[in-house]
Order: C-alpha cells, then structure tokens, then sequence
C-alpha cells in the first residue's frame, strides 16, 4: 500500500480532493457512508460513485438516521469506523442527534459535512452556517475543516486515529469548492506540510500485575459477589462466565452489555436501574464485593450503599472509573485479557454456593412473576405477552434493536438475550427514533442475519414511517429478507405519560400526550411489504413464527394497553404517593392504571421465594 492514499495504491487519473478524502478512508476502513445527498456534498458523492463497488453509499430519509446509522455501523459489527455524510446548513444540523448518540455512547464516528465554498463564507450565503461552531461540543476531540488538498492526509489520519483511540466522534467540514480541487496525495517534504500514517494506534490490553493483584486481593475475601457488566464487556463473554463461576457471582447488566451473558442463566439476574429486575436491585443492595466490567450506568442509587461494598472496576478509559461508587482499585484495560490475568492472580478456590443459590432462587421468583404478567388480559394486547412470546422464537442469530420508551422496559424484563445475538439502543442520550437507523444498520452490516425492531408509536411517528422506505428500497439486496418491525400501538407517549405521573404528581395531559392511530400496517403494505395487525389477545399465539419465516420484511401494528404499569425496582414511597396523586387527580387512564397495578405491584413485589 502505497502514500498516495488508496488501497490499490493508485488513485484515479485527475483526482479530486473528495476522491483522496475517499480513498485513505478505506485505509482506515471506511467502506460504508450512511447519509443524504445536497449540493454541498457533490464533490464527495461524485467521488463515491466514481470508487464503484469499493464503497457503498445508503442513502436514509433523513440526516438523522445516517448518524444513528453510523453509530449502530460499529455497535453491530459492521466496520471499525461508522461514517456519516450530510450537506451543509441544514443536513449538517440535521445530523447532529445521531452524532451525539455515537458520542455518549461512546462509539468511533467521522462525520463528513458539507459546507459553503471557501470563495463564499462570510458574505451570508445559503445554507451558510458556522460549522466549526456547531460542531465543536459533539466533535471537540477533533474538528477541522480542509481548506487545502494538501492537508487530506494529515487530517483524515488524524480524525480517524482520534475517533478510534478515545471512542468518540470526530467531523471534518468540507467546503464545495474544495472538494473539486486536484488532489495532492503526496504533500511536499517542506515546512509546513505533514506526512501522516494511516497504521492505527495500539489500545491498553492488560494492566500492570501489581494492580491485579491488589484487584484479586479485594475480590477473593468475598462471600456475596455482584458483577455489573456493560458495552465494554462485549466480545469478553467467555471470560466473564468463568470470573463470575470462580467468584460465584451474580451478575446485573447494564442495557448496552445485554449480549455480553447468556440471560437464561439463573446467576444474571438481568437489567440494572429504573427499568432493571428485582433481583439485580437485591444483587447490588446485598453484596458485600462489586466487580464492575465495561460499564459506566449512570443512576448512583442502584448500586449498593456507599461503605457496603468493596469494589474494582475494568474498562479501556481510566477517566470514566470510579464516578459511580468509591472503587479500591481501578484497572485500565480491555475487558477479555484483563479478566483472564485477573482469573490467574485469583487462582483456585471455592466459590460461595449459599449467594448462588440465593441469587438464583430470587431470579428464579421474578421470571416467573413475569410471566405471570404478560400472561394477565389487558385492554385489548397486553404488550408484555408480545416480549415474553419472542423469547420461544427468537433465532440464535438474531438481531435487536430497541427504542427509547416503554419498548425498553418490557425488552428488559422479557428478553433472554444469548451470547451469539446482537442488540443494542441508544443507550446513553435515550433517543426517541434509534431503533429503526439502528436495525437498517444492522441489517446492512449482516445481510444474513434476521433483525427485529422493537419500537413504540410515538419513536414509529418520528422517523420509522419514513425510513420503512429505506427498507423497501434495499431489501431485495439482502442475503436474509427478515426484518420485523413490531410497533406498540398504544397511542400515548407512554413512558413520558409514566413520568409526569410518577415525578410530578399530574395526571396524563392529553394535548401533550395523545398520539394518532395510524394503520403502520397497511403503510407497510402499500410499500410492498407485509403488514398484520394484532388487536386480540387470541393473534399472538403463533404471530413471531409467521412473521420470522415470512419472505419480505413485516410490519406488526399492535394495539396494545396504554395503561399497562411499569413499575422500577424499587419504588419509592415519593413515587407512589405522586402516581396516586396523578390518578386522583382525574387521569385519563385512572381505570385502567388501577385495573392493571394491582396485579402489577404483586408479582412485581412478592416475597422471594425459600
């Protein structure tokens, strides 16, 4: 491979800067752009379609979705790098919820913008926008903008090792008449110019022995030992299995490390935080130990009482270790090998099978209360039932995503997510509208693969109308034509309805809160897929067999109770006394809230079972 930037080590006779900017990105692995084209960006979409089959353009509905996209690019495994290019002003602007997604989530993203010609700025032109300003809070590890072809080098080499190194995202402004100049692939061997590498940094593997000693140290003296795994323990399944039967460990996950245990394991106890299980509250509240692998889960009141517990804690970034409870030692490195160090310095030794068996006697009681509920009749779906059911289904390779809202509770407690499966979310910003650019993402990265789509109306009437058109365009290219779409259709904003009654004390506000039905179905229809409605209990039996066999991608609009109770863990006597207060106050929902939390507030709060 040569320094003038291409794979092949040529670049195309008169290049342009947009075909150089193209090329070293394949050098760091950048072969996949999700975005929207714009007069802004014509230099680099001309430079795409003159790469041919080299690169793959998708092109969303919105620049929305290609951050979205970009970020779930690399949670899915689709690349090392997820890539976004948007025009100036507006699709610039428009990109930046996606990019954020990326950015708390801490995903490596470059974003490409668009802007006005250099001959331009200043003088108010259209779509005109600072550009280096808007950009400097989501891109602040690194953000530039190419003014000369012979920075293409230096500053995608730059912006590409910055956004893998520190995880995050990183954007290069392009402005229009830039793009069209002669690339310089080789810049002079003179002041001023720079002759960059495309090789990419090595990452922390391993910390040094003296403080894994110190971390086994902690560990082994425990007699009730908790784990919390998340993001950073995927890809480590293997190894925090075997720390977790030395040690005897329960273990709780964080939403983004779901894949990261098998969750049929009587020791995971499941989800940890507002919409976590029972038991991982009774992990964290009883332990006398925490190991805290890849996870940064922000809510301090879900782990155990300052004092209670002694701690360690493994992840790749030493800035983010101890912000959520006073650990004793903190080690830098990545979760696989330092995991398999950390199991040789603790050596052989029993493990405590009196906190297994309690573990696994509470999780044992709370799956079964869970399937109690959904089982329960609502009015008309219990949206529960549609979660549980998919479990007796769901293929070994399947592929999750999930939106922000009450999908993500019931996802949390139904779903026995297995090692072998992907699933993911925005799981930091809690962004309505992820799930959809999340599974086309998916979709594009594993074309074999099935995927499934669990989103709520209010996030379906945010984009995932508009980005079903993205599936029909492409799904005739995929290996695999699953893509199953299942739509709570409980025309609220259910989740946020939740939250005023729960923080506030007010009841539902309609004006704020009442959603259209819409027949997602027949949308699904009328773009050449399939659609089903569920609006009866008696459809369910039966509905994931139909639609994970079926031969085109599906739509299932499901008329679910918008009354149907989320209940946190651990509820507060200030949360109860606001949720009553909401209900006498007159809420719309009232009957039915107090029709579906009775039998909610049992299974959820019964006794563990002896």
């Amino acid at each position: 491979m040569s320094a003038a930037g291409t794979t092949d080590g040529r670049l195309p006779r008169n290049a342009t800067v947009a075909d150089h900017v193209v090329a070293r990105l394949a050098e760091w692995g950048v072969h996949r752009y999700f975005g929207y084209p714009g007069d802004g960006i014509n230099g680099m979409t001309s430079a795409l379609q003159r790469a041919g089959d080299r690169v793959e353009f998708v092109q969303v509905r919105h620049e929305e979705t290609a951050g979205f996209a970009a970020s779930a690019h690399v949670k899915y495994g689709g690349g090392p790098l997820g890539c976004a290019l948007a025009t100036s002003g507006p699709g610039a602007i428009h990109l930046l919820n996606g990019l954020y997604d990326a950015k708390l989530d801490h995903q490596p993203v470059v974003a490409l913008v668009g802007n006005t010609a250099l001959t331009a700025e200043g003088g108010g032109y259209y779509q005109e926008v600072d550009l280096l300003a808007l950009y400097k809070d989501v891109a602040g590890d690194f953000l530039a903008q190419l003014d000369d072809p012979s920075q293409v080098r230096h500053l995608v080499d730059r912006a590409c090792r910055t956004a893998l190194s520190r995880r995050t995202v990183t954007a290069l402004v392009l402005p229009l008449d830039v793009q069209d100049e002669p690339a310089v692939p080789d810049p002079p061997h003179a002041h001023g110019y720079y002759h960059t590498s495309a090789a990419p940094s090595s990452m922390p593997t391993v910390p040094p022995e003296a403080e894994l000693r110190r971390a086994a140290e902690v560990l082994r003296g425990g007699e009730k030992v908790a784990m919390l795994v998340g993001q950073g323990a995927l890809g480590a399944e293997a190894e925090v299995r075997l720390i977790a039967d030395r040690l005897g460990a329960g273990v709780a996950t964080a939403l983004l490390g779901f894949t990261a245990v098998d969750h049929r394991e009587p020791w995971v106890t499941g989800a940890i935080g507002l919409l976590g299980t029972r038991p991982s509250w009774q992990l964290m509240q009883e332990c006398d130990r925490l190991l805290i692998v890849g996870s940064n889960m922000p809510y301090s009141e879900f782990y155990p009482p300052q004092g209670q517990a002694r701690a360690v804690q493994i992840d790749l970034d030493g800035t983010r270790m101890g912000l959520r409870y006073p650990t004793e030692v903190n080690l830098t490195g990545d979760a696989g090998p330092t995991l398999r160090a950390l199991l040789r310095e603790l050596g052989d030794g029993p493990a405590p099978t009196a906190w297994r068996a309690t573990i696994a006697d509470a999780t044992s009681g709370w799956r079964q209360a869970q399937a109690e509920l959904a089982g329960q009749p609502a009015h008309p779906v219990n949206p529960q039932l549609l979660f549980h059911t998919l479990n007796d289904v769901l293929p070994d390779d399947a592929m999750i995503a999930v939106d922000c809202g009450t999908a993500t509770a019931w996802y949390a407690r139904h779903l026995q997510v297995r090692p072998g499966m992907l699933a993911s979310l925005s799981g930091t910003l809690l962004s309505m509208g992820g799930a959809m650019p999340y599974a086309l993402a998916a979709k594009f990265a594993h074309p074999d693969r099935p995927v499934v789509a669990l989103i709520g109306d209010g996030a379906m009437q945010m984009n995932g109308v508009n980005e079903l058109i993205t599936v029909a365009k492409n799904w005739r290219q995929w290996a695999d034509p699953r893509f199953v779409v299942l739509v709570l259709n409980n025309r609220d904003l259910a989740f946020v309805s939740w939250e005023q009654r729960s923080t506030e004390g007010t009841p539902r506000y309609p004006a704020s809160q009442d959603l259209p039905d819409v027949a997602y179905h027949r949308w699904a229809e009328v773009l050449g897929l399939d659609g089903v409605l569920v609006d009866s209990p008696d459809q369910v039996d039966g509905l994931w067999r139909r639609v994970l066999t079926a031969d085109r991608p599906v739509v299932v609009n499901a008329v679910v109770d918008p009354a149907e109770l989320m209940l946190p863990p651990h509820f507060t006597l200030d949360q109860a006394r606001k949720t009553a207060a909401a209900l006498l106050r007159g809420d719309t929902d009232r009957a039915g809230i107090v029709r579906r939390g009775i039998p909610a507030t049992l299974a959820t709060y019964r006794p563990r079972r002896r």
